[in-house]
């Protein structure tokens, strides 16, 4: 997923998605947080608890493919 299509997806602007990759010292709304976290697990990403081995991501089993996605 390009970051237009996660801007787009998540209804945020390219350079919100940007920022987020990059870690920028500018700070993300809690919502636009979730709008990204929404976009993402639409597109098939599953968000990992900690659980001893750290938090993380990884595809669902059953995501939607490629061409399923925006």
């Amino acid at each position: 997923m390009s970051q237009e299509q996660l801007a787009e997806a998540a209804e945020v602007g390219e350079k919100t998605v940007a920022d987020f990759e990059r870690e920028s010292e500018r700070r993300l709304h809690i919502r636009t947080l979730r709008a990204l976290r929404a976009a993402l697990e639409a597109a098939g990403v599953e968000f990992i608890p900690e659980n001893g081995g750290g938090e993380g991501v990884r595809f669902k089993k059953d995501r939607p493919q490629e061409t399923d996605v925006i």
